[in-house]
């Protein structure tokens, strides 16, 4: 689904306003209360839609990305656009030199196809730690995470306690269709990737995604080798408790 897909009927726009407002009220609240805050703009269109909201009421939120260092051109020209957009420098982070040559002198460049255990090892060099650095000396971290994009994502709160990050998490979007989300970017003319539009509803790192067909779930053009149970990059795992 991209803005040119998109029917804004009156009730879709009433939604999207009355979500809006609350996820505003919200943002501002973790403003307010949990501050320092960061939002973790990974450049997806919920992502953006966070990024509008929280640039335009002028929020002290720090907003910050992840450069795995396998990005697609298109996220980067994203990057550009927010720039330009919203003037708007985005704190980028890198993963650790070291590690990432150690891994692909031990596993290869694309050794992330091998397992699943290596494909989260990749992952864990080029988001998680990175991400632990992002987030240190913070007390409350946004993402645009929404209960419906994935198996792993049911049920997903607006609120929770990250126990490997020792902070709140909170996502705004929890409750946010695919419609919703759209619909916002194309009501307020938000910028998003170009990917979107050749049938990629979810982005991360170039060798890890693809496009999918129409009725394919929206997930399942990420990690597509794996089963859906598996397919999260381990920035969003919680902690099994006994």
């Amino acid at each position: 689904m991209t803005p040119n897909m998109l029917n804004l009927t009156p009730e879709l726009t009433a939604s999207i306003a009355a979500k809006a407002e609350k996820a505003q009220a919200l943002l501002a609240e973790i403003a307010r209360d949990w501050s320092p805050a960061a939002f973790a703009n990974s450049l997806g269109a919920e992502d953006m839609v966070l990024t509008d909201l929280i640039v335009k009421s002028g929020l002290p939120i720090e907003i910050f990305s992840l450069d795995t260092g396998r990005l697609p051109p298109e996220t980067y020209d994203l990057m550009a656009k927010v720039q330009e957009r919203y003037g708007l420098k985005l704190k980028v982070y890198f993963p650790n030199s070291a590690a990432v040559e150690y891994y692909v002198r031990e596993h290869g460049i694309n050794g992330f196809y091998e397992s699943v255990d290596l494909r989260k090892a990749c992952c864990f060099v080029r988001k998680v730690e990175p991400l632990q650095r992002a987030l240190a000396g913070k007390k409350a971290w946004i993402t645009g995470l929404r209960a419906q994009q994935a198996a792993t994502r049911t049920g997903l709160p607006v609120r929770e306690f990250n126990e490997g990050n020792g902070l709140e998490k909170f996502n705004p979007l929890a409750d946010w269709s695919e419609k919703e989300v759209w619909a916002y970017i194309k009501q307020n003319r938000v910028p998003y990737n170009a990917l979107h539009d050749k049938f990629y509803p979810s982005i991360g790192c170039a060798p890890c995604t693809r496009a999918v067909t129409p009725g394919e779930d929206i997930r399942s053009g990420r990690w597509w080798w794996e089963s859906p149970e598996s397919k999260e990059c381990g920035l969003h795992i919680k902690k099994k408790t006994a």
